[in-house]
């Protein structure tokens, strides 16, 4: 691993460069970028299947509880990476998270998502050539798991984006692809979706600033229930979703 550090050292040195750099971040957060996150329902199917959320009131306080566990164990790892975006720092927190997720479902959905925004970042934003660099050699080393929030923190702190944003903005991605499952699972229609989302911004908004800046030791599960949930999505016998 140190030999494959030591070959990074000349690639991440990044200048952004204002305006231009304000576009690379909100296509960033565009949801055409092809990363893969509306392949996968958070544990929303399996939920459904379980009885546990069955209408719009149901849907509304699932949603909460999942940005409630993705502050609360994810944040920690987009501060940390967005503020030290390095190679070495990247393989230490992948490799804890790796370690954290004790649901092989959600741990699969973030290695696919991971994976998949770094493939794209890489190629998409080529003024910053140690994206491509970091990919290819990880992908060579075999050192890194490719876990998403620590890659969504890593692209975030290389395209600039400040430590507030880059938390709010993973959270914001979370509800966004939580409630566009929900709409192809038939919970909501498009228009209750968008209604929905708009009106959860408050809670989301309130649990990043609960979350917000704590250091990866503080990192923990809230909602077990959830994960336990999540965890028998692969027993489903007729499923939508990966995840």
């Amino acid at each position: 691993m140190e030999d494959v550090v030591e070959k990074f050292d000349d690639t991440l040195q990044f200048a952004p460069n204002g305006s231009l750099l304000q576009w690379s971040q909100w296509q960033l957060l565009d949801s055409v970028l092809p990363t893969g996150g509306f392949a996968h329902s958070f544990g929303l199917e399996a939920a459904i299947q379980a009885r546990l959320v069955s209408g719009p009131e149901d849907l509304r306080t699932f949603v909460t509880h999942i940005l409630e566990n993705t502050g609360s164990l994810l944040l920690p790892f987009i501060y940390t990476l967005n503020a030290s975006p390095n190679v070495e720092t990247w393989y230490k927190l992948d490799k804890i998270l790796d370690a954290t997720l004790t649901n092989e479902v959600g741990r699969k959905a973030s290695i696919s998502q991971g994976s998949a925004l770094l493939r794209v970042a890489a190629a998409v934003f080529q003024e910053v050539p140690s994206l491509k660099t970091m990919r290819e050699m990880s992908l060579t080393s075999g050192a890194v798991r490719f876990h998403h929030a620590p890659i969504f923190g890593l692209v975030c702190g290389l395209l600039g984006l400040n430590a507030e944003t880059s938390q709010k903005a993973y959270m914001f991605t979370t509800m966004r692809d939580v409630v566009s499952a929900a709409t192809r699972l038939n919970l909501v229609g498009p228009l209750g979706a968008a209604v929905l989302q708009h009106q959860l911004a408050a809670s989301a908004e309130e649990l990043s600033k609960k979350w917000m800046n704590r250091p990866v030791q503080e990192a923990c599960q809230t909602s077990p229930l959830l994960d336990t949930v999540q965890g028998c999505h692969g027993y489903l016998f007729s499923r939508l979703f990966c995840s």
